[in-house]
């Protein structure tokens, strides 16, 4: 059985959001950030050497990284859910989103979290930050244009991109972009996320 092991207040949230949208039979292994550092407990690394989340397990596979796991699941477990055909140019596409979301987009959003922290050390770094943050957030904005959707149907895609969407409304980033305010709204009014709230306990990045 597909094993998700979901660590609170973290990306795993998408996994466990996953398995509901596709219905699939999984257990929730759960974990608890250190009340103190709010870093992740050492029983993750008897799971995955990096000692993060998300991580699943399927029989002998373990799997880490956010679009590495969504890419297996619904490749695996989809029967056609939650991507473009395979041959088709919007797959291409797919992979892309599926991958940029945490490659490029999240990067400039986690340097703000930690600038932030150095306090008046780190505001030479604020002005580059937040003009790396605008031209994600736009590049975004116009690529989802008047759709619901980045492709049009919501794919596996737009729930990689959620946690980019929740991380930039945390910092107060969305105001200028109202269709990514919308955008995000829209993806956590879905029934399976709301289930996925339910499973998966409080989650403080949800509104």
């Amino acid at each position: 059985m597909l094993k998700v092991h979901h660590l609170n207040n973290s990306r795993s949230q998408r996994i466990v959001w996953l398995m509901e949208e596709l219905g699939v039979d999984y257990e929730i292994v759960p974990y608890q950030r250190d009340a103190t550092t709010n870093l992740a407990p050492p029983e993750l690394k008897a799971v995955h050497p990096l000692g993060k989340s998300p991580v699943i397990t399927d029989g002998p596979i373990t799997i880490a990284e956010s679009g590495a796991i969504v890419e297996y699941v619904v490749a695996q477990y989809g029967a056609g859910q939650l991507r473009p055909d395979p041959a088709s140019d919007a797959h291409v596409a797919y992979i892309e989103w599926l991958h940029y979301s945490e490659g490029s987009a999240m990067l400039p959003l986690m340097m703000n979290l930690y600038v932030m922290r150095l306090g008046e050390a780190g505001a030479p770094l604020h002005p580059r930050i937040a003009s790396e943050i605008d031209n994600n957030l736009a590049y975004i904005a116009g690529a989802l244009g008047d759709q619901d959707y980045l492709l049009g149907d919501f794919t596996g895609a737009d729930l990689q991109m959620s946690f980019v969407m929740e991380v930039a409304r945390a910092f107060g980033k969305l105001a200028a972009y109202p269709t990514l305010a919308a955008y995000i709204a829209r993806l956590q009014a879905r029934p399976a996320f709301k289930r996925s709230i339910e499973k998966g306990g409080a989650y403080n990045l949800a509104g």
